[in-house]
């Protein structure tokens, strides 16, 4: 299927026209500092990234109001668990494998900020109280996050993605449905709108 292919760094690196500039070399942090701080206390979305023992890799969303991420100290952060789906793959990743990343996102802003480390999964009742954003009720469980790596990603992906540009987006009319997608990859028997009726109770009343 593919040819051509690069298979050591020397030659990735003279394809990409040498060493990274002094800058994404040295913008690496190890530590919260007030910017990431600032950054985390104002997103409201993050994908966080994982890989299981076998090696299985994963991409997963996460949101919540801006602030639901808790920042704890310069080195820990706490991301609370809101009702899911159950599959808890990220969750059994963990479980395996304790390293992941973060990539957060802020509506508007072109850069990302990364941040990598390991996590755990814990239902400490006086954490999980003080993770209630959002919901009426805390988190049955939250992610807690070691932080040994944070740098801020620069914002060429989403510019040239027009993200954050409405006037770039879709119409509406043209977006895949879910229902649509659901009701062919899970082929239970229901109809398209039966499928909807469930996805509109799901979003409507769990989705804390």
């Amino acid at each position: 299927m593919f040819r051509d292919l690069i298979q050591d760094e020397a030659t990735l690196d003279e394809v990409l026209g040498g060493a990274p500039s002094a800058t994404s070399r040295g913008k690496d942090i190890h530590a919260l500092d007030d910017h990431c701080r600032r950054y985390i206390a104002q997103a409201p979305f993050l994908v966080l990234a994982t890989s299981g023992a076998e090696g299985h890799c994963r991409a997963t969303p996460r949101g919540g109001p801006p602030g639901f991420v808790r920042v704890l100290d310069e080195h820990h952060l706490a991301i609370p668990d809101y009702t899911g789906n159950k599959r808890a793959e990220a969750h059994r990743d963990l479980l395996a494998n304790p390293r992941m990343q973060l990539l957060f996102l802020l509506p508007g802003l072109g850069e990302a900020l990364r941040v990598s480390g390991t996590a755990v999964i814990t239902r400490e009742p006086e954490l999980l109280a003080s993770l209630a954003t959002g919901g009426v009720r805390p988190p049955k469980l939250a992610l807690g996050v070691t932080v040994g790596q944070a740098f801020l990603q620069c914002a060429k992906a989403l510019r040239r993605s027009a993200l954050w540009q409405p006037e770039a987006w879709p119409a509406r009319e043209a977006l895949p449905r879910a229902a649509e997608i659901l009701r062919d990859h899970v082929a239970d028997g229901r109809t398209v709108d039966e499928v909807q009726a469930h996805l509109d109770v799901s979003y409507r009343d769990r989705a804390w």
